[in-house]
């Protein structure tokens, strides 16, 4: 495994597999690895000829400087967890490598980053397409891998490579929990064990809510979640939106869309959770 921090030896290295016509598989992530990014690695790996993993805390999308701030740095760990998977390279650049000058590049995504984070999160969304635009025309892959967990960043992400008409795929893959059915994520470390406890509700509220998709009304679908999750002293639902898969607009009726997916941002204390759930997919 090659690791490297500076955009000039990213090209270096990635040049030499280029000329030998070898394929290029892309995860970019901010650190802090868990099992749901290794099963993206392990993904691209298996798919192409030589797999390279990003690891980068991008600035440009926190709009809570305090959040940037504590968002987990773990690189030893990472890399020690990235080494037995068959990674390729792995990308840990600073931000001037990044950024040798600063983003100001706007993106226009019509309603998808109006909605859910890009409502509650201003700015965010236009962090990710700025890094992850950079990164691609750093990295130059094939194919880009993804979770699913972040639902509404797929979209924007496959919105922004038809936008610049960039030849990438972009492979979404699903959401890895814990036997107990919490969602992976970085921020799960700083949650201390009677929050751990009490995150798992979310997904228990979700996979309940499964019963009530098409008998009881949205409107009435949506309160039942809410206000389970709420009835847990440090829980809080910041939103809890069900929506058109494709659109990511609201919908009031279950049948307004052939896709429905279920979205939500729980608080558990400080630390900001995401979820997702899929009701229904026409296939």
């Amino acid at each position: 495994m090659i690791v490297v921090t500076t955009t000039d030896k990213l090209h270096e290295t990635l040049s030499l597999f280029r000329r030998e016509g070898r394929s290029i598989g892309f995860v970019p992530t901010m650190g802090a690895l868990h099992a749901g990014h290794v099963s993206l690695v392990k993904q691209c790996v298996a798919d192409n000829d030589v797999s390279v993993v990003s690891i980068f805390v991008n600035p440009t999308q926190f709009n809570d400087k305090n959040d940037l701030i504590h968002y987990p740095r773990t690189l030893d760990a990472d890399l020690n967890l990235l080494e037995p998977v068959g990674v390729t390279v792995v990308f840990a650049p600073g931000v001037e490598e990044v950024y040798p000058q600063e983003d100001i590049r706007k993106f226009d995504f019509g309603m998808l980053d109006k909605v859910m984070e890009g409502k509650h999160r201003p700015g965010h969304f236009n962090g990710v397409a700025q890094v992850v635009s950079r990164l691609f025309d750093l990295v130059k892959p094939i194919r880009a891998y993804f979770g699913e967990k972040d639902f509404q960043q797929v979209a924007i992400i496959r919105a922004m490579v038809r936008q610049l008409n960039l030849p990438v795929e972009i492979v979404a893959m699903p959401i890895v929990r814990e036997a107990d059915g919490l969602a992976l994520s970085s921020r799960n470390a700083r949650l201390t064990s009677q929050q751990r406890k009490l995150a798992v509700k979310i997904s228990e509220a979700l996979t309940k809510s499964r019963n009530f998709a098409g008998r009881s009304s949205v409107q009435d679908t949506i309160k039942q979640v809410v206000d389970e999750i709420n009835s847990n002293d440090g829980l809080q639902v910041e939103y809890f939106e069900i929506v058109d898969g494709n659109s990511l607009q609201s919908i009031s009726e279950w049948q307004n869309t052939e896709y429905a997916v279920g979205c939500i941002t729980v608080f558990c204390g400080e630390i900001r959770l995401i979820d997702n759930i899929t009701y229904f997919a026409k296939q």
